[in-house]
């Protein structure tokens, strides 16, 4: 006889293995609220003081937000390009807010939230084509141009998004491990799935300018790697994020910065 309770349902082990994006959460809007207040909130003389604390609390931020969306996008939602959508919608949100923010380029950038958007839904897309490769030649032929062109669009428009070139690949590269590593997780497949996580590692170490912010950024993307290929199982719970919060943070944040930067010129004097 087989013994039908041995196991949980998949759904809950699932809900088990993403117990880590809960931690991720409130550790990735920590390290972005104190990298946006530090860059953009305080006076010269402060951020200048403050710097130590962007170039290393500040690059933990979007390594875990590219990796939160690449594990929701596999593991937890029947639809990644409706979940595109909606990280799309709170970039629109705060896209005012963020261009309000000061700068030393008037160059205009899009915000992250367009870069993680935009990663998603080119590495579902991708991921579609290698998981149900196109039959017929013409098909083929047709989804060999469709690749061709999105390398074109991540050429054109990279350097318009945050994070630029290299951050429009991480979403998709982190993907790339992570599938690897819930596919191929016995015997010697386990080894050369383990080489899936090099790519996502060297896009990690473009990212930033200064070695420090490349180590920290680096070692982020490194921890996720060895979570997503088997240590998710041994994260403990934590005190769930409220949608509210997790959905409205960036836009509110954002805006609360500006509101502080540019009252003191609204006031009368």
């Amino acid at each position: 006889m087989t013994d039908t309770t041995a196991q949980p349902p998949p759904a809950f082990r699932q809900a088990l293995l993403s117990r880590w994006t809960d931690w991720g959460k409130w550790l990735a809007l920590i390290s972005m609220t104190v990298d946006h207040v530090v860059r953009y909130a305080l006076s010269n003389e402060l951020a200048w003081q403050f710097s130590w604390a962007s170039s290393t609390i500040g690059r933990v931020a979007f390594p875990l937000f590219a990796a939160m969306v690449a594990w929701h996008g596999l593991f937890d939602t029947r639809n990644p390009m409706r979940y595109a959508r909606r990280i799309l919608i709170i970039g629109l949100v705060a896209q005012l807010p963020y261009m309000l923010m000061p700068r030393y380029s008037s160059v205009l950038v899009i915000n992250v939230c367009f870069t993680l958007a935009f990663g998603l839904a080119w590495g579902a897309w991708l991921r579609q084509l290698m998981v149900s490769p196109p039959g017929e030649e013409r098909t083929r032929v047709l989804s060999a141009a469709g690749v061709a062109l999105s390398l074109i669009a991540w050429y054109t428009v990279g350097p318009l998004l945050e994070y630029g070139r290299f951050g429009l690949l991480m979403v998709p590269g982190f993907m790339l491990a992570m599938a690897c590593y819930r596919h191929f997780d016995h015997g010697l497949a386990r080894i050369w799935a383990w080489l899936a996580g090099v790519p996502i590692l060297w896009i990690t170490a473009q990212l930033n300018i200064y070695t420090i912010s490349k180590s920290v950024a680096f070692s982020t993307t490194l921890v996720v790697l060895v979570i997503a290929a088997g240590l998710a199982r041994f994260i403990p719970g934590v005190v769930r994020m409220p949608r509210w919060l997790w959905l409205g943070w960036y836009p509110g944040h954002l805006a609360l910065i500006a509101l502080i930067v540019y009252l003191p010129y609204m006031l009368p004097v």
